[in-house]
């Protein structure tokens, strides 16, 4: 055990923390005790999913995603639900309503008096796609053999998007002068809105609600990928026809050359309370006004329309291989932990066409529009939906514009409604029964995760403990990142300790050891 690291270099302490699991970069909390009046500070773990913010977070948070990919994959049998929704809203991002399509219609934005619609049909370079009646099922086909063995395989997919120009074997571009970073930039930016078709175009082919469990990720070339767990299996030409038919169109206005560049953009007219030109004072047209503007244009084209590459890798896969199951999983969760940036390594690991290929892709998508509220719509001449004064081009709050997302503003897992019927959080306390059985069974007695919760009662209908957030200005009896680092490592190595112990012991009936305390955070490993 450490008693004290006072005298330890920062890096080094660092280094023990991640090596021992301890969140090196905690968020304090000051907890009371109503019932004792007794007051303590409480290091809660950032929970980052990103490396570079917190390796231990990142990590655990990753298994977590494993054990929610194995225990989905190759279920056999049906998990109840409360409705009929195809995916869970806290975990997958679905096209927004104002680039919506289905095989009928394309829906615009809608407003609160009336439903803009753009009757189309397919368009002619996208091959049709067949209907077939659809089972009320979420597992895949069983398949017996002669001598009477059943089987029920589950597939591995990877789509891709299509080229933007020939690159080079360390990702970048042969020609960067005729490389479609315009493009590149769109299709990452708009990536899950074609995810989310591909997903519905599959279920109406498959004939039965396919389920998924898929991670988004960078290729050598920073495009976007998508590899996906798929209960059951669809015959592969299926599924290369379905991408292959697959498109996302995006009705906006367009944006592929702006109006307004340099620091003569549109100006606040705080009289009018709107954007108005910098020259004339002409009021620049509303989102709803640019989106009428397409809806009245019988020749109006999309903004952009956005496909998936030729390349589509499919894998069977039994539930019963074992090696194989595991290998997927962990090919799947490989990157999560990864921003998209980090393709190339860290920065001194990065070569200098590389970084110049980064570069430029983060400049073009950092100026596109991500949305209809994002303030890039400026330069192209439109208001965004809810301009305030004070919003300017390239400052878009949105994660997708930065350099680590590079496009990819929402989540980097998508998983299906029926893959598991758990929320993350259920996962988490599956993961924390397991290690309180093992401890139980040697006779180590560990404290309920849930002790301090703001929900537990102190009898007459009131919290018992109160949390607040740390005020760093006012707050003189704050631990030392020092000191939080020294406790979180003994904590670790105490429980890590208990727990090979008590998997080595088994369960021992009379064992009477004495009960441990452990930290509550560390049954959330």
């Amino acid at each position: 055990m450490i008693s004290s690291l006072g005298q330890v270099a920062p890096d080094v302490l660092h280094e023990l923390a991640v090596r021992n699991g301890v969140c090196v970069r905690p968020v304090l909390s000051r907890m009371t005790d109503t019932a004792t009046g007794e007051q303590s500070v409480v290091p809660i773990p950032c929970g980052s999913t990103q490396h570079r913010q917190c390796p231990p977070c990142a990590n655990r948070a990753r298994k977590l995603r494993m054990q929610q990919c194995r225990e989905g994959w190759h279920r056999t049998d049906e998990i109840p639900t409360a409705d009929d929704a195809d995916d869970q809203a806290e975990e997958v991002t679905a096209a927004s309503s104002d680039d919506a399509e289905s095989d009928e219609l394309d829906q615009a934005d809608e407003d609160e008096s009336a439903r803009r619609v753009r009757s189309t049909r397919r368009r002619q370079d996208a091959p049709d796609l067949p209907r077939v009646p659809m089972d009320n099922r979420t597992i895949g086909t069983a398949f017996t053999t002669p001598d009477g063995k059943t089987f029920r395989p589950s597939m591995f997919l990877t789509l891709t998007l299509p080229s933007y120009g020939k690159v080079r074997p360390d990702g970048t571009p042969a020609d960067p002068e005729s490389y479609d970073y315009h493009r590149a930039a769109m299709d990452a930016l708009h990536f899950a809105k074609v995810v989310d078709r591909f997903w519905q175009n599959l279920r109406r082919c498959a004939g039965y609600k396919v389920q998924y469990f898929a991670t988004v990720e960078a290729q050598r070339r920073l495009a976007p990928h998508l590899h996906a767990a798929v209960r059951g299996v669809i015959p592969r030409q299926t599924v290369k026809d379905v991408a292959a038919a697959t498109y996302a169109q995006l009705w906006w206005p367009r944006c592929d050359k702006p109006v307004y560049v340099g620091d003569d953009l549109p100006r606040w007219d705080h009289l009018a309370g709107r954007f108005v030109d910098p020259f004339d004072g002409a009021p620049l047209p509303t989102w709803d006004q640019a989106l009428d503007a397409i809806g009245e244009d019988p020749a109006a084209t999309p903004a952009h329309v956005v496909k998936l590459g030729s390349q589509v890798d499919y894998q069977g896969i039994l539930g019963t291989a074992e090696d194989k199951v595991g290998k997927a999983i962990g090919y799947l969760t490989k990157y999560l932990a990864k921003s998209i940036a980090d393709t190339y390594g860290d920065d001194d690991e990065i070569t200098a066409p590389q970084a110049i290929h980064l570069d430029r892709l983060h400049r073009e998508v950092r100026w596109l529009p991500c949305s209809p509220s994002c303030s890039n719509w400026l330069r192209y001449g439109v208001q965004p939906q809810g301009a305030e004064a004070g919003i300017r081009p390239g400052w878009c709050g949105s994660k997708a514009h930065d350099r680590h997302h590079l496009g990819l503003g929402g989540r980097r897992v998508l998983v299906s409604r029926q893959w598991t019927g758990k929320t993350l959080t259920e996962h988490r306390a599956d993961r924390a029964e397991v290690v309180r059985q093992t401890l139980a069974s040697a006779g180590v007695e560990m404290p309920d995760t849930d002790r301090y919760s703001a929900t537990t009662d102190d009898g007459t209908g009131q919290p018992r403990f109160i949390w607040e957030p740390i005020d760093r200005r006012n707050d003189t009896d704050l631990p030392t990142w020092h000191g939080l680092m020294t406790r979180g490592i003994n904590e670790r190595i105490r429980w890590r300790t208990d727990y090979e112990q008590a998997k080595r012991a088994g369960p021992t009936p009379g064992d009477t050891s004495s009960a441990t305390n452990h930290d509550p955070a560390s049954t959330a490993a």
